[in-house]
């Protein structure tokens, strides 16, 4: 909740202007005790008289237990609000609460990456992803943490420009502003289990040597198996060879510093293990689809962009 509120605040003060206002809305009126043990003062109930006044967005906030938690009163509110042309938002496992009451059904949808699987097969009709944040026409989603912090970014970059969104981001030492369509890390246990552990290691040991990539014969000496067992083990739970995983790693690590730097494509391919620029480029394309420098194209023109939508975010 306060990685959405906060960068709508400092946006009111870079700006100068109070463009944004929020207020805090529970089931009952009454303050809410977070799953920190915090509790969160609110501004009114569902059934208050002026509730859905001058909003043009509301966003569910879920914690813990969410299932447990969603109430026919809430799902029939957002409904309500839903029939009266407000955009709908949702923050981590706020997602299921918006599936749930049929709002997000045709649409595309982020949430956190522990609660993909189970969205994806209790609500057939929604398209979950695993991107950071998702804008669907009028659904705003995102995963939990930081990733409230780069939606609302986005948001605020499309309604008062870049200067004010990238001063946001210097207040808060936020480094690397996420996109819509970056991934979420999915960590490797939370893939395979627990079932291989030397398997997660290897990983790790890719992940940590992309600069100067390290043989096969070498990465199996560390794990303690023989280089046959160790393309077993990737064969059978990530479903590719050690040197497809280590150059979709390599390839990954590439396109953050596209986005996030401004050294040259030599300096990129150098960083990420590739021989030359060349091929690095034909590898990058393979896998994307499209070129290095086609991806700086697209970053720069989304970062220059400053055209308003259609509906604030009050």
């Amino acid at each position: 909740m306060s990685s959405a509120v906060e960068p709508l605040r400092m946006a009111n003060r870079i700006s100068g202007t109070e463009f944004y206002s929020w207020r805090t809305i529970s089931e009952s009126g009454e303050s809410v005790v977070a799953s920190d043990g915090l509790s969160v003062n609110v501004d009114c109930g569902i059934d208050d008289e002026n509730v859905l006044s001058d909003l043009d967005i509301v966003i569910v906030c879920g914690g813990r237990r969410i299932d447990d938690n969603t109430t026919e009163r809430v799902m029939r509110w957002l409904k309500r609000v839903s029939n009266r042309d407000i955009n709908l938002g949702a923050i981590c496992t706020g997602t299921h609460v918006l599936a749930k009451a049929g709002l997000l059904n045709g649409y595309r949808c982020s949430a956190h990456w522990e609660n993909c699987s189970s969205l994806m097969e209790t609500f057939p009709k929604v398209s979950v992803g695993r991107s950071v944040f998702t804008v669907d026409r009028d659904r705003f989603t995102c995963s939990g943490g930081t990733a409230p912090v780069d939606m609302v970014l986005y948001l605020v970059r499309r309604q008062l420009g870049v200067d004010v969104s990238a001063g946001i981001a210097e207040q808060f030492v936020h480094e690397r502003v996420r996109r819509s369509n970056d991934l979420q890390r999915v960590p490797l246990k939370h893939t395979v289990g627990i079932q291989s552990e030397k398997l997660t290691i290897a990983v790790e040991l890719m992940e940590a040597n992309v600069r100067e990539p390290i043989s096969q014969l070498e990465l199996a000496a560390y794990v303690g198996l023989s280089r046959r067992q160790v393309q077993r083990l990737f064969q059978r739970y990530l479903d590719c060879t050690p040197a497809q995983k280590y150059l979709q790693i390599r390839l990954q690590r590439a396109r953050e510093l596209l986005v996030q730097s401004k050294i040259c494509l030599v300096e990129v391919a150098a960083a990420t293990g590739f021989v030359s620029s060349s091929h690095f480029s034909r590898c990058y394309k393979s896998f994307y689809g499209y070129s290095p420098s086609a991806e700086r194209t697209t970053t720069a023109r989304a970062t220059n962009e400053q055209s308003l939508p259609s509906h604030l975010v009050n």
